[in-house]
């Protein structure tokens, strides 16, 4: 995406308010705020949160009656460096589009939606235990230049304004290119983000207790890929939190 478009959709999004100020951008029939980020109460009854029975370990909900503990299959067989991944809602087509909207559409005009869904859910788990930092997943250089933002860095200040757990996106940084993951399997995902990110120069997590915010947890290769260069610095816990789960 050439600079010039980048600007021009940045405008028209920032505009978007003005143009059309009462209606859902989903459905384009029902009235919507730009502080609901342009969504209706109609289309917000699809939006399915997460609720108990899930895995401890990655948040993977489950059907049905489970009443003791467990960690789910992929945990089993993954050896993720986090200590525990919960996530808002479940990532259904509804929600996936969304995200992709705003990711790579440039539909910023979703942030608050997207944003609310993380902070409802995430700050009474976080409120009563005590964390240093949100720590964003971070962009390859040539991905942000495309996108303009980092939208787990976007999402992350929103959960920290809320929670007050201070921000800090100088902590991590992405080292390798990577493709997409969306068609890659459990193991090629792991592989794929196995060496993508390191410490910044001069960054410091010793002894500090870690919040990892992304945007959509799938099998937690890149949350776990950085939660290892987090934990290798020092970090004495690395907690993910994600606006969606993939199931």
């Amino acid at each position: 995406m050439s600079e010039a478009l980048a600007n021009i959709r940045q405008w028209v999004n920032s505009g978007l308010g003005f143009v059309y100020p009462e209606i859902c951008q989903i459905c384009l029939k029902e009235p919507a705020k730009k502080a609901e980020g342009f969504v209706c109460a109609q289309c917000w009854q699809s939006v399915r949160f997460i609720r108990p029975p899930f895995c401890e370990r990655c948040g993977l909900p489950y059907e049905g009656e489970i009443s003791s503990s467990f960690e789910c299959t992929n945990c089993r067989e993954m050896q993720l460096e986090f200590r525990s991944a919960r996530s808002a809602v479940v990532a259904s087509e509804f929600v996936r589009n969304i995200i992709h909207r705003y990711k790579y559409r440039g539909d910023r005009w979703f942030e608050p939606f997207l944003a609310d869904l993380l902070v409802r859910e995430a700050v009474p788990v976080l409120a009563p235990q005590k964390w240093d930092m949100i720590v964003p997943v971070p962009l390859h250089p040539t991905k942000l230049r495309e996108r303009q933002f980092n939208q787990a860095e976007r999402l992350g200040a929103c959960l920290s304004e809320a929670s007050r757990i201070p921000l800090n996106n100088r902590v991590l940084r992405r080292v390798e290119f990577t493709e997409t993951q969306t068609k890659l399997d459990r193991r090629q995902r792991a592989a794929n983000m196995r060496k993508a990110f390191a410490l910044r120069p001069n960054a410091t997590v010793k002894g500090s207790r870690v919040v990892l915010v992304d945007d959509v947890f799938t099998t937690g290769a890149t949350t776990s890929a950085c939660a290892k260069v987090l934990i290798a610095a020092g970090a004495a816990d690395v907690c993910v939190w994600t606006v969606a789960r993939g199931l």
